[in-house]
């Protein structure tokens, strides 16, 4: 005959095994939930990237930035004495600042890790490193005469995020065009 301390540990054995099996298709569920929510999560950036970029890029071919590319290719300085002369014809400061805060605000998009190199070096690589090597020197000589030290630092470190990223990936190395003129860049 089954005594009632048997009964008690069948009972309790019983229930042991039913809570550990609840406790694992618990977690299971749980398991699947979060990888659910994390892919959820990474969709919803890569859009927000992709919208983004596009805002980035539709801005890149703007009338307004065109016609401050057009401008800008024409203006040859060569230290901070020139930049102080561009400041004083408008046309030109609106070109040069149309131009340097747009590769500047990207810089902080990349640095932020906002906005990924690569997409940025497949849409622009060549214009940044052709206004960077053109300008280096003048925007170096400006931040010194002007104890400026922060002037287009996000432009640089964008230019060494480009050189960096197409050092490790050379099939995707573009040179500057022809038609740009003296800024040709230093390195190919």
């Amino acid at each position: 005959m089954v005594d009632l301390q048997t009964i008690g540990v069948l009972m309790t054995g019983v229930s042991v095994t039913v809570a550990a099996i609840y406790y694992m298709f618990t977690l299971r569920i749980n398991m699947k939930n979060q990888e659910l929510t994390l892919k959820a999560q990474q969709q919803n950036l890569e859009t927000r990237q992709a919208q983004l970029f596009m805002g980035l890029y539709q801005s890149l071919f703007s009338k307004d930035f065109i016609e401050a590319e057009f401008t800008l290719w024409k203006v040859k300085m060569k230290n901070a004495e020139d930049m102080d002369q561009l400041m004083k014809n408008k046309e030109k400061y609106i070109a040069w600042n149309t131009y340097g805060t747009y590769y500047e605000g990207i810089g902080v998009l990349v640095r932020e890790s906002l906005v990924d190199i690569r997409l940025v070096s497949l849409l622009i690589s060549g214009m940044v490193i052709q206004f960077w090597e053109q300008y280096e020197d003048v925007i170096r000589d400006y931040r010194r005469v002007m104890n400026f030290d922060r002037m287009f630092i996000e432009v640089e470190y964008l230019y060494n995020c480009i050189k960096e990223y197409r050092s490790q990936q050379p099939e995707l190395s573009i040179t500057t065009p022809k038609w740009l003129g003296d800024g040709v860049s230093k390195e190919r």
